[in-house]
């Protein structure tokens, strides 16, 4: 913006008016609050950290945390499943993740020697397999819950969300390996959340509308706002439906929508606590705190 001088400069030459030291002064005034009303007061800006990951951003996290778990047998896959990695570390031995998936998949049959595998898949599109040792295990329904471990790789972890942050309806987004494939991405809400009946409001189960299909067992459910692991899919509820065709039927199983059920955050941390790995919830913050900056 120009000054009072330049505006004056552009104004019709007139008489010289009688220059007083009066008058001279009034006029040095008036062109100091014009200059300082054409110019903005300098203002604070507030420091500002790094911008909130887009949503966008925090998916394509979860998927870096998230893994592909394979259970073999004689020297076949036997069973496919899904993980999470939810802390890591490094020792005399190199480096360590931990993948948190289901009891089910991987506890061994009758007369079984199972192997087990770990496949990460990188954004390249190539797929990395890890062997896999099997370090805590739960007992099925009550904990459908599992620890594998994994050396030599370090994975980004997974943050375990607060009891508090688990809310019906909140915006979820699952991710999975259906059918034993690449991982994929489904969304939905948390349709329900069972809580303990004594002591503390503790979620001990929660419901999902999140479509997802066989092979999803194990896999996360992050809160779509904060990217926080809410819970893992331990299983869900299908409707039978039947097709006559000439002379034969032909069924099969639908998942019924909200009926996926996942083993909230609180349950994932007693579980760890009752297995003496409740250290790992402790590294794994510290390490996604680490990672994030």
């Amino acid at each position: 913006m120009e000054s009072a001088f330049s505006v004056q400069a552009h104004l019709p030459r007139k008489a010289a008016p009688d220059m007083s030291v009066p008058r001279i002064a009034m006029l040095f005034a008036l062109a100091a609050l014009g200059a300082c009303a054409g110019r903005q007061a300098p203002t604070a800006t507030p420091s500002k950290g790094a911008p909130a990951p887009t949503r966008q951003q925090r998916i394509h996290t979860a998927l870096a945390q998230s893994v592909r778990v394979v259970v073999a047998d004689e020297g076949r896959a036997a069973r496919s499943a899904s993980g999470v990695a939810l802390a890591g570390g490094s020792g005399a031995g190199g480096a360590v993740s931990y993948i948190v998936t289901n009891a089910h998949v991987v506890q061994p049959r009758q007369g079984e020697e199972p192997r087990y595998f770990v496949l990460v898949d990188l954004p390249s599109g190539q797929t990395q397999e890890h062997v896999a040792k099997l370090e805590a295990l739960g007992q099925v329904p009550e904990a459908d819950l599992a620890v594998l471990s994994v050396r030599g790789v370090s994975l980004p972890v997974a943050a375990l969300a607060d009891d508090g942050e688990l809310s019906v309806g909140e915006e979820v987004f699952v991710v999975a390996a259906p059918y034993g494939r690449a991982l994929s991405i489904s969304g939905g809400l948390v349709s329900q959340i069972d809580f303990e009946q004594e002591g503390k409001r503790v979620p001990q189960m929660m419901k999902t509308d999140a479509a997802i299909g066989y092979g999803a067992s194990g896999g996360g459910v992050f809160s779509a706002t904060t990217g926080k692991l809410l819970g893992i899919i331990e299983g869900y509820r299908t409707a039978k439906v039947t097709i006559p065709m000439a002379e034969e039927a032909v069924s099969f199983d639908l998942p019924m929508p909200g009926e996926t059920f996942a083993a909230p955050a609180a349950k994932v941390r007693r579980f760890l606590g009752e297995k003496g790995l409740d250290s790992l919830v402790g590294s794994a913050e510290a390490l996604t705190s680490a990672q994030a900056r």
